[in-house]
């Protein structure tokens, strides 16, 4: 009886979550560039240009952030773009102009 379970075992429960390729913050990303074509084909459209033109400008927009958003997730992965960006933070050298730093003071 114990051999026959009807229970299913869930082997992904660690994973990142994963869509169409696109993994973890460029879901996000996606849906961030998604929300800013919306805001720039009311603006458009708002102005008073042609509606094919808002859509042609807004399609090609966001065809380049979308090819752009997959790039970038096949490049740096998961993590990847995060520790690219902090490794840019890290300075180079550290410079002390006084040295009274390292000195120990004596009260």
């Amino acid at each position: 009886m114990a051999a026959t379970s009807i229970y299913q075992i869930n082997k992904g429960i660690n994973k990142s979550i994963e869509f169409r390729g696109l993994k973890a913050q460029y879901i996000w990303y996606l849906g961030g560039v998604i929300m800013g074509l919306l805001l720039v084909f009311v603006i458009l459209y708002l102005i008073g240009i042609n509606q094919y033109v808002c859509v042609v400008v807004t399609g090609i927009i966001g065809v380049v952030g979308t090819v752009r958003i997959f790039a970038l997730s096949k490049k740096y992965g998961e993590y990847g773009l995060m520790k690219a960006m902090a490794r840019k933070m890290v300075p180079n050298c550290v410079r002390s102009i006084e040295r009274s730093v390292f000195y120990k003071k004596d009260n």
